[in-house]
């Protein structure tokens, strides 16, 4: 199965930028441990700060993947154009955050992504991304 991890904003920056909601691991170091732990699966990466960008790889995804895992940053919150996206996908997507939206700014409570979405996964690090690769794995 070959899944895609897209990142948006600021998630380049995981591990150095506010350490306390983000933690201190790298995700390039945190991905290598998702590929040994999921060796069953095909996982590529990639990571944008650009709406445009974004909605241009997961057209590209819809085409050449099995399933997507989105975290879109802040994006989440305000991007109409990234939830129709996700609205027009046929491969299942789930949407991650490192953090729990929900205890956070009441900004961030919404998302334009989730209702399109397979499910949604937040509030446990890093490690919301492993949970969504298990619901993949079989």
């Amino acid at each position: 199965m070959k899944i895609l991890i897209l990142n948006g904003p600021n998630l380049n920056l995981t591990g150095k930028r506010e350490t306390e909601l983000y933690g201190t691991l790298l995700f390039d170091d945190y991905l290598v441990e998702l590929r040994d732990r999921f060796p069953g699966l095909d996982i590529s990466y990639y990571q944008s700060n650009v709406e445009g960008e974004i909605i241009n790889k997961m057209q590209v995804a819809n085409l050449e993947f099995d399933a997507l895992i989105l975290n879109a940053g802040a994006y989440t919150h305000t991007s109409v154009a990234i939830g129709d996206t996700v609205r027009s996908m046929e491969i299942p997507v789930i949407e991650v955050h490192i953090s729990n939206i929900f205890s956070r700014e009441t900004f961030r409570h919404t998302s334009y992504i989730a209702p399109y979405c397979q499910g949604s996964i937040s509030g446990f690090g890093l490690d919301s991304y492993r949970l969504a690769l298990g619901y993949f794995r079989k």
